[in-house]
């Protein structure tokens, strides 16, 4: 039998494995993008307002987020593959439970617990704390592309399951992607078995250079990490979440809205992967700041867009704008961070991701229920998209400062 060992980092397994890891997030994090499709004939069967319908989203994602520290940690101490096997096991048992679910509270927990807590986490965080270890010289185009997953699991599976929906509806459609989900990723999680050579060596080393600390306790650099995340997120939360009912809303077909979101999420995983290299040139510093003032400049386009043509550009600029901002936390954490906590701590961050993607959405739901439209909504995503520049340019000027010579460098 081969040993992990015998695996290299920069590896033709490396660049497999990066592949695989692409397919299992791709499928994995379908419940988000089921949960968004759903808003609003869930909305219409459980009779409540659009606030409320939010809140299996909501919950998804805050399952998502909680999810990722523990899939994490889990993931730094015996490998990725366990948790993608439990992860495709928990999606199929909580896909069935969401479609027979009897009330809101019902497909509520079947959200939060099955499919977002134990099922989307095992595939994503652990993924991208696992890809880290893989590559050196490009890590940033490695984490990019394996993240991009999340997005192309938008671009693929909004079309196909408002499709499903409209013709059978959204609990047989729910069963369905249940069963998928099963078949699809059991088999390609074996592929993961090997560990990292680091980690299979029981290295504990920095991520990166020792003297790149920012003159920053890890908790006080890990909390700035994650108060950038929730305030990012809250603010690309309002176009990923309500764009399909904001374009019906307008007097659009659903379908359409679907698609925009589509093309939205497939341009963010070109946003993803472009960003990913541009990391491994600039730093995940300077990538964090460039794609969050990108995302300001694309929240202001979408806000008083509505015609149709023009309603598909903003959702193509919106995604070709923010797509790396996520990907910049987990390069900035295997940079700043010993490699044996790296799983744990981009799970931390990508928790105050998802809290800032369900803050936004059910903030949005709340503001649309009180004024009728979503032009505050959009107004509050900006606020929040300034807060994450700020902190973010902060970062920026401590690595420069506490870097001997204060001269430019890859943050």
């Amino acid at each position: 039998m081969i040993v992990a060992t015998e695996y290299e980092v920069e590896s033709t397994y490396a660049c497999l494995r990066a592949a695989s890891s692409l397919a299992l997030m791709t499928c994995g994090t379908v419940g988000m993008y089921a949960a968004v499709v759903a808003l609003k004939p869930v909305s219409a069967e459980f009779d409540v307002a659009r606030n409320m319908a939010s809140i299996p989203y909501a919950v998804t994602m805050i399952g998502f987020g909680l999810g990722g520290i523990l899939m994490g940690r889990w993931g730094d101490r015996v490998g990725v593959m366990p948790p993608a096997m439990v992860g495709a096991v928990m999606l199929c048992i909580g896909f069935i439970a969401a479609g027979n679910a009897q009330s809101l509270w019902q497909l509520c927990l079947a959200q939060g617990l099955l499919i977002g807590l134990l099922g989307n986490a095992a595939v994503f965080t652990p993924l991208v704390a696992d890809i880290t270890h893989w590559f050196d010289r490009r890590r940033g185009l490695a984490i990019g592309v394996v993240i991009s997953g999340n997005y192309m699991a938008g671009a693929i599976w909004p079309p196909i399951i408002q499709h499903f929906i409209d013709d059978v509806g959204w609990r047989q459609t729910f069963v369905g992607i249940g069963f998928f989900c099963l078949c699809f990723m059991l088999p390609l999680s074996l592929m993961l078995r090997p560990r990292p050579p680091a980690l299979a060596a029981g290295a504990e080393a920095r991520g990166g250079d020792p003297r790149r600390d920012m003159g920053l306790s890890p908790a006080t650099l890990q909390s700035a990490l994650c108060l950038a995340g929730i305030a990012c997120c809250a603010a690309m939360a309002m176009p990923q979440v309500h764009l399909v009912a904001h374009v019906s809303d307008l007097g659009y077909a659903a379908q359409r809205g679907a698609e925009m979101l589509a093309l939205l999420l497939a341009c963010g995983v070109v946003s993803r992967v472009s960003s990913g290299w541009i990391s491994d040139r600039i730093g995940g510093l300077k990538t964090l700041i460039l794609g969050s003032a990108l995302q300001a400049l694309a929240l202001l386009i979408f806000m008083p867009t509505q015609s149709l043509v023009a309603l598909y550009f903003a959702a193509a600029f919106f995604g070709l704008s923010q797509g790396g901002i996520v990907p910049s936390y987990a390069v900035i954490i295997r940079r700043y961070f010993p490699i044996a906590s790296v799983g744990w701590r981009i799970g931390a961050a990508m928790f105050a991701t998802m809290l800032g993607m369900a803050l936004g959405g059910w903030i949005a739901g709340v503001l649309y229920d009180l004024t009728g439209d979503y032009t505050l909504a959009f107004i509050n995503g900006i606020a929040f998209n300034l807060a994450n520049l700020a902190i973010a340019a902060w970062l920026l000027h401590r690595a420069r400062r506490d870097l001997p010579g204060g001269g430019a460098i890859r943050a």
